[in-house]
Formats: structure tokens, C-alpha cells, sequence
């Protein structure tokens, strides 16, 4: 492996810690547990949590919120040369709003099976019929993202046995 694979690697790595540690505040709240972090040359510009039950929003996705932030932040809907860093593979929504927003990578630490859009159940980050596409880089610290996901939902299924029982 070359150093700049190596040190590529690492990046991804510490980027998904940030996602990671946005998952926990949407956890802190009882929302699901995803994160997101938008990175441009080397600086956050956008961050999101899953607020989907606090806002009463389906579109409050961890995406959705980072891609919203960094459009602010630049003054700009156009993201070219960032990178969103995600706990979970991006739904179609916010694989719909990657591309609008040009973001020229993602990188996620899990797959979906019930709703993933880079890969699971579609994947359109490399349909030739857009007019923009997604370099995707999968299962950067996988453990650790399925993880926490999977940690929320039994805590979850455990305190509706308790209510009901």
C-alpha cells in the first residue's frame, strides 16, 4: 500500500469519528443514531444528526442536515470538492441531494438493507442518466457504526417490553 493510500485510509478513519460523534448527540436525544461531517479542504463545513422525530421532519436526515449547513456555510448550493462522511449508507433522498449538491465523495460505515441508495437497495452515486456522479467509499469503520445502531435498537425494543410489561 503507498503512503498516500495509507494516509487516505487514516483520513477516512478520523472523518468517520466525527460522523460517529454526531451519531451519539442524535442517540442522547433518542433519535436514531446517525451522523454526518461535510469536509473541504481539510475543514468541517457541514455536520448533522438524525432529528427526524424531534422536528417532526422526515427530511431531517444526518445528511440532509450536514448538506443544508455547508450550503450555508459556503454561501453556496454547489459543494464541489467535499466529501460527506456518514455512519450509514445515504437513503434516496439524501443520495438525490448528494448529487444535486455535487459532492464528489461519500464515505459511510454501514450498509442499509432496508433503504440504502450507494449500493444495497440502488445505486445511484454511477447513473449514467444524472448529470453528476459519486466516487463511494464503504464500510469505513464498519463495526463501530453498525455498532451503535444496532445498541440503539435493542435499548429500544427492550424499554417496549418493559412499557407493556
Amino acid at each position: 500500500m503507498t503512503r498516500n493510500a495509507r494516509n487516505a485510509i487514516e483520513d477516512d478513519a478520523h472523518w468517520m469519528g466525527k460522523a460517529l460523534r454526531e451519531a451519539e448527540k442524535a442517540a442522547a436525544r433518542g433519535e436514531v443514531p446517525i451522523g454526518a461531517v461535510i469536509v473541504r479542504d481539510g475543514t468541517i463545513i457541514g455536520r448533522g444528526y438524525n432529528l427526524r422525530e424531534g422536528k417532526n421532519d422526515p427530511s431531517a436526515h444526518a445528511e440532509m442536515i450536514a448538506i443544508r449547513q455547508a450550503a450555508k456555510r459556503l454561501d453556496n448550493w454547489r459543494l464541489t470538492g467535499s466529501v460527506l462522511y456518514v455512519t450509514l449508507e445515504p437513503c434516496l433522498m439524501c443520495m438525490g441531494a448528494i448529487i444535486l449538491s455535487r459532492i464528489e465523495r461519500v464515505v459511510f460505515g454501514c450498509y442499509d438493507p432496508k433503504g440504502g441508495a450507494a449500493g444495497s437497495l440502488y445505486d445511484l452515486s454511477d447513473d449514467r442518466r444524472l448529470n453528476h456522479r459519486v466516487a463511494l467509499t464503504p464500510l469505513v469503520r464498519e463495526e463501530e457504526c453498525a455498532g451503535i445502531l444496532s445498541g440503539f435498537f435493542v435499548e429500544l425494543r427492550r424499554r417496549k417490553r418493559e412499557e407493556k410489561g
